[in-house]
């Protein structure tokens, strides 16, 4: 048997759930007593317009709670007897949504106004007329209408912690499976690489020693060996500062764009703006911006000089890296691994990122990183 379930939206329930109670609350008013004539039309759209504004109540639930309650003090004055029924409702919601400090002042406002009311415009002994007040608005119903709002904002909050806290459970799983993969993969090469290194080497050396001629393959080996070895180290580097080691920012940059230097790039830093502290997140997210745009210049580019510029603005941290290689727009250069992941550690914060070759040569990365106006 097929149980499929339609879900109903929730702008359909809120006007099914109002269409219900402003007609439970008109039919109520005129099955029992209630004036005739103008006061009669008046208080019967009270009742009307307070039961429909509840369509209302997830959006502006405060606004719902105070129309609502001057519809109840309304359809009072005009001599209708009865349960406000969508106050009650509005309590419930505006509970809901977090707002109960306002709702209990509002309450105790209404239940002053009520009698008062009722004193002012009711006729017949004071006594009954306080009764008839009391009967609007029961303080039973409005305890109960409030502790049923505050369980389910308490339930929908405890939801919503079990959810946050079972996605950063898997998140954090994950993390640490893709870690463990890595090192173990790193681990695995590196020790490979390092023995068709060493036997490349050693066959070379021999042959010298032996004044025979260094076959051209297998310093092509020898020197692949290197080369992957060099860049596996890098590029699996960031995967040893785990939580034994502080993480790296932009103070670390410096020292980045130093050793950078030591390799024969001539790299320059510009700071501008005013420095400010940003959050740890942005500053790891600038620093891994850094090392893998100088990566790829010593590795790619061919280049002499790089310059970096870190622009401190007041809600917002920009980076930008500029080379003087060989890249030109055409042909369109093919994003790699670390451009992929530099991308994506800049849409994770909000931020935005592009990369391309500059006009008169070489290659840019431009990031912006959005701080929230730290400070």
């Amino acid at each position: 048997m097929d149980k499929r379930r339609f879900p109903v939206p929730a702008g359909v329930t809120d006007w099914a759930v109002a269409a219900g109670v402003a007609a439970l609350l008109l039919g109520t008013g005129l099955s029992g007593p209630h004036p005739a004539g103008g006061r009669e039309v008046v208080g019967a759209a009270l009742l009307v317009a307070g039961g429909l504004a509840l369509a209302a109540r997830r959006r502006a639930p405060l606004v719902v709670l105070v129309v609502t309650g001057l519809a109840a003090v309304g359809h009072q004055a005009a001599g209708f007897d009865v349960l406000a029924v969508s106050y009650l409702v509005a309590v419930y919601g505006a509970v809901r949504s977090g707002h109960r400090r306002t709702v209990v002042a509002a309450s105790v406002g209404l239940l002053a106004s009520l009698p008062l009311t009722a004193l002012l415009t009711g006729g017949g002994p004071a006594r009954e007329v306080l009764a008839q007040a009391r009967s609007t608005l029961e303080i039973a119903w409005l305890i109960a209408a409030f502790a049923a709002g505050e369980a389910v904002r308490q339930a929908e909050q405890r939801a919503a912690e079990a959810e946050r806290t079972r996605e950063e459970t898997a998140r954090r799983r994950a993390d640490e499976e893709r870690l463990r993969i890595a090192r173990e993969l790193h681990d695995s090469l590196t020790h490979q690489i390092s023995v068709i290194k060493v036997q490349a080497e050693v066959a070379v050396h021999v042959a010298r020693r032996q004044g025979e001629p260094v076959p051209q393959a297998l310093l092509a080996i020898q020197e692949a060996g290197r080369e992957a070895s060099r860049e596996l180290r890098v590029t699996l580097q960031a995967l040893r500062d785990d939580d034994t080691a502080p993480p790296h920012g932009l103070d670390h940059i410096p020292q980045l764009v130093q050793r950078f230097r030591t390799t024969g790039l001539e790299t320059t830093l510009t700071v501008e703006g005013q420095r400010h502290a940003v959050p740890a997140a942005v500053g790891r997210t600038a620093y891994r911006i850094v090392q893998e745009s100088l990566t790829n210049v010593a590795r790619h580019a061919a280049a002499t000089s790089a310059t970096v510029l870190i622009d401190y603005r007041p809600d917002t941290l920009a980076i930008r890296v500029d080379d003087d290689g060989k890249a030109t727009p055409l042909p369109p250069p093919t994003p790699g691994l670390g451009l992929l992941g530099m991308r994506e550690r800049v849409t994770a914060l909000g931020g935005r990122l592009r990369t391309e070759p500059r006009g008169t040569g070489g290659f840019t990365v431009q990031a912006e990183l959005p701080t929230n106006g730290a400070t």
